[in-house]
């Protein structure tokens, strides 16, 4: 298994809308999308961009069985509760690469399909308009399956990196907490602020320079704060002011901190407080 980057130029995009053919033409790549919802239209949108050939897509109530027929790929962008389903649908074809765009799934839904694929995008696709923006800023795709995937990738100037099939659901929920539990957590910002007369955006320029600070410095480095100045009596006043039902978030979130902190070992002296003191003082 490859764990590193496997980086693709994104000037690379002559090869990477079509191939060549044994004459020295270049066949332009066909491609079709079962589910065109926000995902599957941000795809076709910039592979059409990109010199892809994109067929009328098929969604709900669609007669699917034909849809590897004529095209080079096929890829379902549907729920990933349907991809199994959908995939058993489609009368396989020997020289379609059937591909879905889940995070979370291993290429065994997609059987009986010989040439299988997976392109999960490491971005938010809120709609398609901004999704097609965030495919064409060379964001990052795990990647499984058929080499076919990896032009597709080059197609769209990203980065493409492979995840193993015992590695998937880790990295989805590595993904996870990356965009769904950091957009919770500023709900909670956003309630809290509340309570003392803030509005959410009075703290979001914070917010973008922190994370500015854990892409340049990494995590352990870019912690300030509380927690990582041994503040714990601050730490227990936090606790003591919150209402009831913010208190538990904020504990777990000042011992995932405090774990930074102490990631290269506990050297603090014996009898300082720690994050678990601090909790009892509140």
């Amino acid at each position: 298994m490859s764990r590193g980057w496997n980086s693709l130029r994104p000037d690379a995009l002559g090869s990477a809308c079509g191939s060549r053919s044994s004459r020295g033409r270049t066949t332009v790549r066909k491609v079709r999308v079962i589910g065109p919802g926000r995902v599957g239209r941000s795809f076709m949108t910039v592979l059409a961009e990109r010199g892809w050939q994109v067929l009328a897509p098929l969604g709900r109530g669609d007669d699917v069985r034909g849809a590897a027929a004529d095209v080079d790929l096929l890829l379902i962008t549907t729920p990933d509760d349907a991809i199994r389903r959908v995939a058993q649908m489609v009368e396989p074809v020997a020289s379609t690469v059937v591909a879905h765009a889940s995070g979370a799934q291993s290429l065994d839904p997609l059987s009986p399909h010989t040439r299988r694929a997976s392109l999960h995008p490491l971005t938010s696709l809120p709609d398609p308009e901004v999704g097609a923006e965030r495919l064409r800023s060379r964001c990052c795709f795990a990647v499984d399956g058929d080499e076919l995937i990896t032009e597709v990738v080059r197609s769209l100037g990203g980065r493409a990196f492979r995840v193993a099939p015992e590695d998937r659901v880790l990295y989805h929920a590595a993904a996870a907490i990356a965009a769904n539990h950091l957009v919770a957590l500023l709900g909670q910002v956003e309630r809290v602020a509340a309570q003392a007369g803030l509005p959410l955006d009075a703290y979001l320029a914070l917010a973008e320079q922190t994370l500015a600070n854990v892409r340049r410095l990494g995590p352990a480095a870019a912690l300030t704060g509380p927690v990582a100045r041994g503040d714990w009596a601050t730490v227990a006043r936090h606790l003591a002011a919150l209402p009831p039902e913010e208190a538990p978030a904020y504990r777990v979130m000042a011992d995932l901190a405090a774990r930074l902190v102490d990631r290269d070992g506990d050297d603090r002296d014996a009898g300082e407080p720690t994050v678990a003191r601090a909790h009892e003082v509140a």
